[in-house]
């Protein structure tokens, strides 16, 4: 099982689109919101240098945006 996690925002629609794509593939993840979660923010900014969202982050692999090529072949579905 491969460890997932999002940095997104709720007004985020490609957030909600990569969080819905996740569920449909029953991927379990774990979703920061850096809109209110100062601390994330910093993490998300220090590992991504940049603030936008989503950022996703499969093990060791660092994505920003979505993409849905990118996180399925990493996911392996």
């Amino acid at each position: 099982m491969k460890n997932v996690t999002i940095y997104s925002t709720p007004t985020c629609h490609f957030c909600h689109m990569a969080k819905d794509f996740f569920k449909a593939n029953n991927v379990a993840f774990t979703d920061y919101n850096v809109a209110t979660d100062l601390e994330k923010r910093k993490e998300m900014v220090e590992k991504s240098g940049q603030m936008g969202v989503p950022v996703i982050l499969i093990d060791n692999d660092l994505i920003v945006g979505f993409n849905k090529p990118q996180i399925a072949k990493l996911l392996g579905i």
